[in-house]
């Protein structure tokens, strides 16, 4: 008679992160264009916010910085896949410089997948597995402060008596926005049964 054998817990669980679907990667290309036009409007509201400021409007952008890391732990929570966070960023920039014009240009895309990178490597460490406060706070201080060392390089902070205030500001608004206000929407929208279809509600029924 054959006999059938179940695959390890462990290689299932590996296996599955990568299984991507259909549904995931449009609902990613959903989100990076969503927040790719809130991107673009947050730069409108940081514009406004810099002239109201006057002599510490340059310092107003690291305190709305987190805005720009939502993206990426929300696909990250509700897709659970690799990359998710990574890839979002990236469409999101996609959509600023193609469809809107950002005056940052292509450069944005390289800008977007560090801010990626550093927003999910707290969610990769936890392989996936773990979406409490500590985390998503952990997501948006990384996101914010490997892309502050890109946009120092960049705008020639370092050697400036201001680049640890800047650094602070930015991080601080990274834990915050990028990453506490990414848990309120990700709960909030858990609740209501709309992502129900995707990782996270599978992950709710399996509690």
């Amino acid at each position: 008679m054959a006999t059938t054998t179940t695959p390890p817990r462990s290689r299932r669980s590996t296996s599955w992160l990568f299984a991507w679907q259909l549904k995931d990667i449009m609902l990613l290309v959903v989100l990076g264009a969503v927040f790719g036009f809130l991107y673009w409007a947050l730069v409108q509201g940081w514009i406004a916010l810099s002239v109201a400021t006057g002599p510490f409007g340059d310092l107003t952008q690291h305190a709305l910085l987190g805005g720009w890391l939502l993206v990426a732990p929300i696909a990250i929570a509700i897709i659970r896949r690799p990359f998710a966070g990574v890839i979002a960023e990236i469409i999101a920039s996609v959509i600023e410089v193609v469809f809107l014009g950002s005056a940052v240009g292509p450069l944005l895309f390289v800008a977007a997948a560090i801010q990626g990178i550093g927003s999910e490597l707290p969610f990769a460490l936890t392989r996936y597995r773990r979406y409490n406060w500590l985390v998503y706070a952990l997501s948006g201080a990384l996101g914010a402060g490997l892309v502050f060392f890109y946009s120092a390089f960049r705008s020639g902070w370092y050697g400036t008596d201001l680049l640890l205030v800047r650094l602070v500001i930015q991080v601080v608004s990274g834990i915050v926005l990028g990453g506490l206000l990414a848990k309120v929407i990700v709960d909030a929208l858990a609740r209501t049964g709309v992502v129900d279809n995707f990782a996270i509600g599978r992950a709710r029924l399996d509690r």
